[in-house]
């Protein structure tokens, strides 16, 4: 019985299809629900002020940023928070989320790093579950109609953050 060769150009052919299909969950998505559903109501308990709302986001870019204190990656990512916080572009907003965490770490972890945007507390795990939570820290870009466009898994930069919001602007 002889066997056939596989060509070298369906192999690459194959190998680029799946690296298309892996850049296209990690840049687009990556949940089980497709990008552009409505995101789920946000927590009710807040860490920092002012209290916000789905509604009272409407007609704003929203990056819905899910953290929790004992998270490594969170850590990385916490002073690009703080910074994108100070230059965020005109009528975007920035939501934090600390996700099934203990209070006390959640408040020692946003003194720490100087958070002043608002940040809201989802001690059950209630709604990351919701929104398709993928692991921490999850980035939901949303779009003016409160839509979820975008998913930014781990951590991310100032620039990687500003990119994402050029996308729903």
């Amino acid at each position: 019985m002889r066997r056939r060769r596989i060509p070298a150009v369906a192999v690459v052919a194959v190998a680029l299809v799946a690296a298309l299909v892996v850049i296209e969950l990690l840049t687009n998505g990556g949940g089980s629900e497709p990008a552009g559903r409505a995101a789920p109501a946000l927590p009710r308990e807040v860490l920092t002020q002012p209290r916000v709302t789905l509604a009272s986001l409407r007609g704003h870019p929203v990056l819905v940023n899910f953290w929790a204190s004992w998270c490594g990656p969170c850590k990385r990512e916490a002073k690009h928070l703080a910074a994108l916080s100070h230059r965020l572009p005109s009528g975007a907003r920035l939501i934090g989320v600390d996700w099934n965490d203990a209070l006390p770490g959640a408040r020692a972890f946003i003194r720490h790093y100087g958070w002043t945007f608002p940040n809201l507390r989802d001690a059950s795990g209630t709604v990351g579950n919701n929104f398709g939570l993928s692991g921490l820290p999850n980035t939901f870009v949303l779009d003016s109609h409160g839509r979820i466009k975008k998913v930014l898994i781990g951590p991310q930069t100032v620039a990687s953050f500003e990119q994402a919001l050029r996308t729903v602007e």
